[in-house]
């Protein structure tokens, strides 16, 4: 078994030893081996190939030099003969006559090489029968865009959606053949297989990108999904051209290759697509004369589950906040109760309910589920139609997100995975200093001395703090970098989307005075906080809930 790992791959090639091949899809969960025999920054996928590598079902491989870390990673999987073969293609930037000659050249001395490894001819005649000419054309609905992406990944976002989903990113698409030369000429056949290959739509490392267009001019194309590697950089500038010039939504995310990384998009994805279907959660106006029926948000986060009851004229009769507990069931199922009895209700009397926050799925409450972006857009618009711009700090992730005035989400982002700039590091910074939240609250509004926390990781951020108690500075003061550095990486978020006021912030760090004002100083506007702002995705939760429940009766 042969792996592969790029769509300029010549994958019938294989087909004319009777080899069989496959992509080469990593299935890893850390990089504690890649890291010890490479470069940390490599890109993720070149990481993973490592990583990947010891327990890896293929007897060789064929890279193609398509960047410098694939070219790092190449060399130290065959300076450590993890494979009996490795061989690396070395492709064109450019597709013109004299490159279609460079690879044609370059795939001649990969079947000699397969030759000789194998000890058998090619076969011009199965490498014919290998050439795909039944053309299906799948004019696409949603394009996934940008670097690799796993075949797990692209599954779910399909299962995901009804919409026809390509994956356009440089795996690349099965490439069809309209004719293929009568020839039996190996040199002839070979030079046009390499024209074919080097005509694909172009990946960014190309010199001319220019056919790359037809990925997203489509008139029947709704929205595209712009998938990057950690630490591979090429297609940022393209992400940022199509984001200041297309007018359809775009959504861009950051997968590391390990398995855990599919639970991070999942939010996200489910979010863009439920924006992009706005009807599912639309303000149906009939049967509003219905009497006496009541529906609830259940929002299971991280460090919390809330619970919002409504009733049918839209008015709030009850609600609950309870602890998030280890198994997400327990913690909804208090915090449904403690609400039910707040309304004098039971389990009955709930004519439909919605469930959001990253416990949805596991919770067992909710006629349907809702991801908490589109949740938090609807709770703040109930609350303050004027909002256009959510700031929701989390225990768990930072969102910022753009609505419209019937809130719906226009645009949104999220922090990377990391604790940084959430309640959560706010909980380890007063561990260390040995503080209440509360107190920390207060303390952060007296503060003296203009104090920098360089470092937002966690971990990084709280050796500073301890270092800082040892040179005897100021508590208010350690505080007040705390919050700044806070507030610095949110407002960050926020231009990512664009500054378009009125701002309103949710979440439990909304309860947080110090960080509030540290905000409110970066953006120069202030934040409308409601009452209780750790219920907003819950109340938005219960106004889908109620809006389902109308287009039922």
């Amino acid at each position: 078994m042969i792996g592969y790992m790029c769509k300029y791959t010549p994958k019938a090639i294989f087909e004319g030893f009777n080899i069989s091949a496959e992509r080469i899809e990593p299935s890893i969960t850390n990089f504690d081996y890649s890291d010890s025999i490479s470069h940390p920054n490599l890109c993720a996928y070149s990481k993973a190939l490592i990583q990947d590598s010891q327990n890896s079902k293929y007897e060789g491989i064929i890279l193609v030099n398509c960047c410098d870390s694939i070219r790092r990673a190449y060399d130290v999987l065959k300076s450590n003969k993890t494979f009996k073969f490795i061989h690396l293609l070395d492709l064109p930037r450019k597709n013109n006559c004299c490159s279609k000659n460079i690879y044609a050249n370059e795939l001649l001395k990969l079947i000699k090489y397969l030759e000789s490894f194998y000890n058998k001819e090619f076969s011009i005649k199965s490498f014919k029968n290998a050439l795909n000419t039944s053309c299906h054309v799948n004019i696409p609905e949603i394009v996934i865009m940008d670097a690799r992406i796993k075949n797990t990944t692209f599954e779910s976002i399909q299962n995901m959606t009804h919409l026809r989903t390509n994956n356009e990113t440089c795996t690349g698409q099965e490439i069809y053949f309209q004719t293929i030369p009568e020839t039996n000429d190996l040199e002839t056949l070979i030079k046009w297989y390499a024209e074919e290959l080097l005509s694909q739509t172009s990946c960014m490392r190309m010199e001319n990108i220019s056919n790359r267009k037809k990925l997203y001019e489509s008139p029947i194309l709704k929205g595209i999904i712009y998938h990057s590697l950690k630490f591979c950089d090429y297609y940022s500038l393209e992400y940022l051209e199509l984001k200041s010039k297309l007018n359809i939504p775009i959504l861009k995310i950051e997968t590391d290759f390990t398995e855990q990384s599919e639970g991070q998009i999942k939010t996200r994805v489910e979010a863009f697509l439920e924006s992009m279907n706005t009807n599912t959660v639309s303000n149906n106006k009939k049967n509003l004369n219905k009497k006496n029926f009541y529906v609830a948000g259940i929002d299971s986060g991280s460090t919390s589950t809330n619970v919002v009851i409504m009733n049918d004229k839209k008015e709030i009769i009850s609600s609950s906040i309870v602890k998030t507990r280890p198994k997400c069931t327990i913690g909804a199922e208090e915090a449904m109760k403690v609400a039910l009895e707040a309304a004098n209700l039971k389990e009955i009397d709930i004519s439909f309910s919605v469930a959001t926050g990253y416990g949805r799925v596991s919770i067992g409450y909710g006629n349907e589920d809702i991801t908490e972006i589109t949740c938090h857009a609807k709770g703040a618009n109930f609350l303050n139609p004027n909002v256009r711009t959510i700031i929701d700090i989390g225990g768990q992730d930072s969102k910022a997100i753009k609505i419209d005035e019937n809130g719906d989400v226009k645009d949104f982002v999220m922090n990377d995975k990391c604790a940084a700039g959430t309640g959560r590091f706010l909980d380890v910074m007063s561990r260390s200093l040995e503080l209440t939240i509360e107190k920390m609250s207060e303390l952060g509004l007296k503060w003296n001395e203009e104090i920098k926390i360089s470092s937002m990781c966690s971990v990084f951020a709280e050796s500073e703090v301890i270092s800082l108690i040892a040179e005897n500075k100021e508590l208010a003061d350690i505080i007040h970098g705390l919050n700044e550095a806070i507030a610095s990486r949110t407002v960050a978020l926020v231009n990512r989307i664009g500054k378009t006021p009125q701002y309103m912030m949710t979440g439990g760090v909304a309860k947080n005075k110090g960080v509030v004002k540290a905000i409110e100083e970066k953006l120069g506007e202030k934040l409308f906080i409601w009452d209780e702002p750790q219920i907003c995705g819950a109340i938005g939760a219960a106004l889908i809930a109620y809006n389902k429940f109308q287009e039922l009766i």
